[in-house]
């Protein structure tokens, strides 16, 4: 059997995060939370905080939020973390709640992207903001990474800042930016920080801070892995770099007729219409002394004075620099899909991109990525004494906070655990891979189980359910790469498209066997899965989905085909709806072979780069067989570096490569509010609000049979009186009534009543009893 891939490969030359000395301050122990103001500080005996986290989310204590992880990692290095949670941006005063930070500032807008978290697909903006107490919205600026940062400098000016969060790694180069339809600088630049550390930073973290303790100055703190900064062209630091240029897209050329090696020296002769002499020898009979003369091979002179390629430890690219990207949609999608296959720590190189001209030239440069954390250390940060609720702060008047003061966020993750890093699915949309990376970084089995035991014993609420076991993903856990210098070598942008590697380990056993060990732990009732379960590598271990399917569902399992098409799935590097109709046909044997009614419930994305009108058309076909009706319809989000987004800005595809000509390919772009809310409707068919805007589009598309009154249509021709609004099982997904609804006019004395009047049955008629028809 393959064994799943062993990270010392990697961490060969990465220094644990357990061996580093600790800093002096040690000695205060260990806080029962980070305190978040002075009074908490003077009773844990400090006169200041070393650093000073500054986040765009409530501080909940629990290995799910940032914050806290970042925190616990720096308290166990002996550093006195202090956290300013939310504070008002208005000006620099609330920034000075904790004094002024020793060594420097921890920036980060929290667990979501500030523009994610605020805006709506539609840009529209939210209500609401589940890592905010009472579920408030409001509570972080637009921008949140750029806005602290400035709000930092200007509390104390000579104090570091280190930026950090989802929202730095995605926006560490020159970007598109949806909500202003345009491309950004990198947000190194634009918030003026002294370094950003991307993706899960705690090795870079770890190292940063003690060489700061060492009183090294920041701006020479540039050779740690996973972190960006600025540099001044022509930096003496840059000496011993051999840089590669990367600028432009390949130009299409004359090119060479390649030489036949089977012609002959007659034949070569004919084509450039000579004769050749050769030929009078050739026919000569052989007793005439004729010989045959060998082929003598010589050295290519154009190769001849090249040198070898540079070392990748020393080899630096240059992207096309900012006004480039700007003004170029080619340039900027040449340079983001450099961008993801420089993304492997194993060889990756590092990247630099030009910002200004002139005397405001600068270059942000992005050393490679992080080394990935090894079990023992994953082990480590999970098992930090978090205290695994919101801040005392945040509780309501009688001590709690499951009441009006409730984090919806840390509501949702209460009772589950995390068990694993990263993502090598490479989904073009998502970006888990951007800021994880594709290397999976499992915990180990006791340390999950401790975990389990913990929120059994100390977590108030606990009835007994976990309510996740998984990560970014359900079913990763302790898989792949069969050979560990095959995966330092590889720049594949996905283990499981078009089809599942065959290098990749797809041994389900281990995760098996925690489920198993987690559920006959004593007051443990169920466990069930929620995080996002691949199912085509599931459907590789029958034993896996057997074990979910009869022990870990709830009823309802929930898990994201995306799309039917081949066009929009080819686009989002997703398996095709056959690998869905196996797994479904597993499910239900297996729910059957237990005796239970279960069922699943598939979600789909809108709007799609590579989406075509009939795509999405097919696609609600196909939710009418299968009886499904979406309430929660997910329009494609252009989240910043995402390769989807690429695509999105650009209309090409940097999956096949970036040409000017006609060698690149094209993607259809599903762009204006018409267009948009066209593909939504169609994924939610059966909402009599969206009828009038398909019956538009299928007469368009000459789809008029589709529409009718019968079973095999999709919608039907009649229209009853719509409020425009619809009621959804979750009360956030609603849509209100725009107006109050016309009150239906008594019908006439011998009027028929049928289902297309819109009018309520007659009463004392026998139609006051029959059914609804469906």
């Amino acid at each position: 059997m393959n064994a799943p891939i062993d990270v010392s490969l990697f961490a060969r030359n990465a220094k644990p995060l357990t061996s580093y000395r600790p800093y002096w301050a040690k000695r205060f122990g260990t806080a029962p939370f980070l305190p978040m103001s002075r009074a908490e500080m003077d009773a844990l005996g400090w006169d200041s905080c070393d650093v000073i986290i500054v986040t765009g989310d409530a501080y909940v204590d629990h290995p799910s939020f940032g914050m806290a992880v970042i925190g616990r990692v720096l308290e166990a290095q002996g550093f006195r973390v202090g956290i300013i949670a939310q504070p008002d941006w208005q000006s620099a005063e609330p920034f000075k709640a904790l004094g002024k930070p020793n060594l420097f500032w921890g920036v980060t807008a929290g667990n979501m992207d500030s523009m994610i978290n605020r805006y709506t697909a539609d840009r529209k903006i939210r209500s609401d903001d589940a890592y905010t107490p009472g579920d408030e919205g409001g509570k972080r600026p637009d921008r949140a990474a750029i806005v602290y940062s400035q709000r930092c400098r200007e509390a104390y000016k000579d104090v570091p800042i280190v930026l950090g969060g989802i929202e730095g790694s995605l926006r560490r180069i020159a970007h598109y930016d949806y909500w202003s339809d345009k491309v950004r600088r990198s947000v190194v630049v634009d918030s003026k920080c002294d370094l950003l550390l991307y993706g899960n930073a705690e090795r870079a973290l770890v190292e940063v801070a003690h060489r700061l303790a060492a009183r090294e100055p920041i701006e020479r703190i540039t050779d740690v892995r996973g972190t960006a900064f600025v540099r001044r062209p022509g930096d003496p630091s840059t000496e011993g770099w051999f840089e590669i240029d990367s600028t432009e897209v390949d130009q299409p050329g004359p090119v060479d007729a390649h030489i036949n090696p089977y012609q002959t020296t007659s034949e070569q002769a004919q084509s450039a219409g000579q004769s050749c002499a050769k030929d009078e020898v050739a026919q000569a009979p052989a007793a005439q002394g004729a010989s045959i003369q060998a082929l003598n091979f010589v050295p290519n002179p154009a190769l001849q004075g090249k040198t070898k390629r540079p070392p990748r430890d020393r080899s630096v690219i240059r992207l096309p620099s900012y006004e480039q990207v700007k003004s170029d949609a080619v340039l900027y999608a040449h340079a983001n899909r450099v961008l993801h296959v420089e993304a492997n720590p194993g060889n990756a190189r590092a990247l630099v991109q030009a910002h200004g001209e002139g005397a405001t030239a600068r270059d942000v440069w992005i050393n490679p990525p992080p080394i990935p954390l090894t079990t023992a250390e994953m082990d480590h940060v999970f098992d930090l004494p978090y205290a695994r609720s919101p801040h005392p702060a945040y509780a309501d008047a009688q001590g709690r906070h499951d009441g009006e003061t409730k984090i919806p966020a840390w509501e949702m993750i209460r009772f589950s655990v995390n068990i694993m890093r990263g993502c090598f699915g490479g989904c073009t949309f998502c970006s888990i891979t951007e800021h994880e990376g594709r290397i999976i970084q499992s915990r180990s089995q006791a340390s999950i189980l401790k975990e389990v035991e913990e929120i059994r014993d100390k977590v108030e609420g606990f009835t007994g359910v976990i309510s996740d076991l998984g990560g970014p993903t359900a079913n990763m856990y302790r898989l792949g790469c069969a050979s560990p210098e095959i995966e330092a070598a590889c720049r594949k942008p996905s283990c499981v498209y078009p089809g599942i590697c065959q290098n990749l380990t797809t041994d389900h056993g281990p995760l098996v066997r925690i489920y198993r060990r987690a559920r006959a732990l004593p007051g443990i009732k169920k466990i069930l899965i929620g995080s996002g379960l691949r199912y085509d590598l599931a459907i590789k271990s029958p034993e896996y989905v057997k074990e979910l399917v009869q022990h870990h569902v709830g009823g309802y399992l929930k898990i994201a085909p995306e799309h039917t098409e081949t066009g929009p799935l080819s686009k989002m590097m997703k398996p095709g709806i056959g690998s869905y109709d196996r797994f479904k046909q597993m499910f239900e044997k297996y729910s059957e072979e237990a005796g239970k009614k279960q069922f699943l419930i598939p979600y789909f994305i809108a709007a799609h780069p590579g989406t075509s009108d009939e795509d999405m058309m097919n696609l609600a076909l196909w939710l009418k067989k299968n009886g499904f009706r979406a309430d929660q319809v997910q329009t494609f989000y252009p989240s910043p570096m995402a390769t989807a987004t690429a695509m999105y800005h650009s209309g090409l595809n940097p999956l096949k490569g970036i040409h000017r000509d006609e060698r690149g390919e094209r993607v259809d772009i599903v762009r204006g509010e018409t267009r948009r809310r066209l593909h939504k409707a169609f994924l939610r068919y059966h909402d009599p609000n969206n009828w009038p805007l398909l019956r538009e589009a299928l007469k368009a598309m000459g789809r008029v049979d589709l529409i009718g009154n019968g079973k095999h249509h999709l919608i039907p021709t009649f229209q009853p009186l719509t409020d425009g609004g619809y009621q959804s099982a979750r009360r956030k997904n609603s849509t209100p009534t725009a107006r109050a609804p016309a009150a239906a006019p008594a019908p006439r004395k011998g009027q028929m009543l049928t289902q297309h009047t819109g009018l309520p049955p007659r009463a004392g008629t026998g139609a006051a009893r029959r059914p609804k028809p469906r």
